[in-house]
């Protein structure tokens, strides 16, 4: 089975009965070992200790005169979000129901970085024995912004952060900027001659997806959604891309990031809406619950419209916890 996603750390994970993950020392461990959470060279000897005995002891409890007593001040508050995180983590009986309860509620607290994080590992499980790279690739948009671009008449998606990189190396050379392709050029589209390489190259985000006009790309976001939604929240549905909207009365929507949910209720109210707006769409998916029962009694068989857009920035931010909040589901109550 080819593997992927490993440095999300769900091999240090254990699993319950129904196969979701339960928190391990060695997952704080390697949590506290992150780069981002490393003490630097230069911070105080309590800031170092109090590192140092959380790699021994990840969970040991820490008083609020320990943080009170490190030095910096931005030390002192990244150490009260952590432990406030790491805290979550330890009162849930699993990471989905740590993930759950996290978007749930407030989320304002908790670093985007954090919630990204937690939704790749749960999503690393939902996708466990997948072994399709463009499900993966796709799957990607959950937990990492994409930079929207045009080239060749294609709409691409390549991650934000590669993106960023390259064109902070061309920065450092106005030479190179100068003669250099657009940057997005640059990286390898993933296509039918390259999906093998996914598995060595997972780690690095470096394949661009053409999405627009890919319908494998599209179809393997609609697979991951499927997957995600069963695995967090027992549902079996079907989505499907679509080309448009052949609905003039829509039963539900979910926009799938901020942008959409804009343009999507602006929609919904019968607002008019900017063709420049509608434009910012880039992927329509027709949502359609397996058990119609399962659904508020307006849906049923009806499908929920999912929108995923560009917004004027040209990074794409899914927001996974929108499919979480957002379907129209019917209580366990009112289902049995």
């Amino acid at each position: 089975m080819s593997e992927f996603w490993v440095s999300c750390g769900h091999q240090l994970l254990d699993r319950n009965a129904s196969g979701h993950l339960m928190l391990t020392d060695e997952f704080l461990k390697a949590y506290f070992a992150r780069p981002e959470l490393v003490p630097p060279p230069e911070a105080c000897a309590a800031e170092l200790a109090l590192h140092a005995s959380l790699l021994a002891d990840p969970r040991r409890p820490v008083s609020e005169a320990e943080i009170a007593g490190l030095d910096d001040a931005d030390a002192r508050e990244n150490w009260q979000v952590m432990l406030a995180f790491r805290d979550r983590l330890m009162a849930a009986p699993t990471l989905e129901a740590a993930y759950l309860t996290l978007v749930r509620g407030d989320m304002s607290g908790t670093p985007h970085l954090f919630v990204n994080q937690l939704a790749q590992v749960v999503l690393r499980n939902a996708l466990d024995g997948c072994t399709d790279p463009f499900v993966l690739r796709s799957a990607e948009l959950f937990f990492r912004p994409q930079r929207a671009s045009v080239h060749d008449g294609a709409l691409l998606l390549a991650d934000a952060e590669i993106v960023e990189m390259q064109e902070q190396d061309r920065h450092a050379s106005p030479l190179l900027a100068m003669f250099a392709e657009p940057t997005v050029s640059e990286l390898d589209v993933l296509d039918g001659e390259n999906a093998a390489s996914y598995f060595h190259r997972d780690e690095a985000f470096e394949l661009v997806l053409s999405f627009a006009s890919g319908p494998a790309a599209r179809a393997g976001l609609a697979e991951a959604i499927e997957r995600w939604i069963a695995h967090l929240l027992g549902v079996r549905v079907k989505v499907e891309p679509v080309a448009r909207v052949d609905d003039d009365d829509w039963a539900w929507f979910v926009g799938l990031d901020a942008e959409a949910s804009r343009i999507g209720n602006q929609v919904w109210r019968g607002d008019t809406v900017a063709p420049a707006d509608l434009e910012k769409i880039i992927g329509i998916f027709a949502l359609t619950f397996t058990d119609p029962a399962e659904a508020l009694p307006a849906i049923g068989a009806r499908p929920v419209w999912l929108f995923l857009a560009r917004p004027k920035d040209g990074v794409v931010r899914l927001k996974p916890q929108n499919l979480i909040v957002g379907l129209p589901l019917r209580s366990p109550a009112e289902v049995a």
